[in-house]
């Protein structure tokens, strides 16, 4: 097994990982999953009802 091999073996996972992500990524069960997701920046009136605490789990 030469190194032409272990190339052509990490671009076939490569290759079978990019197909796995997009399908996980378009599948229709997400798909509501993501508009929600989506409208989270524009939703003002969810940010305002959460404490500061909430806010700012993410931050240290």
């Amino acid at each position: 097994m030469g190194i032409g091999d272990l190339q052509i073996f990490a671009t076939v996972a490569a290759f079978i990982a990019f197909i796995g992500v997009a399908w996980w990524a378009y599948s229709p069960k997400n798909k509501k999953r993501f508009e929600e997701d989506a409208q989270l920046a524009l939703d003002d009136e969810h940010i305002q009802s959460l404490s500061d605490e909430q806010r700012n789990k993410d931050k240290p």
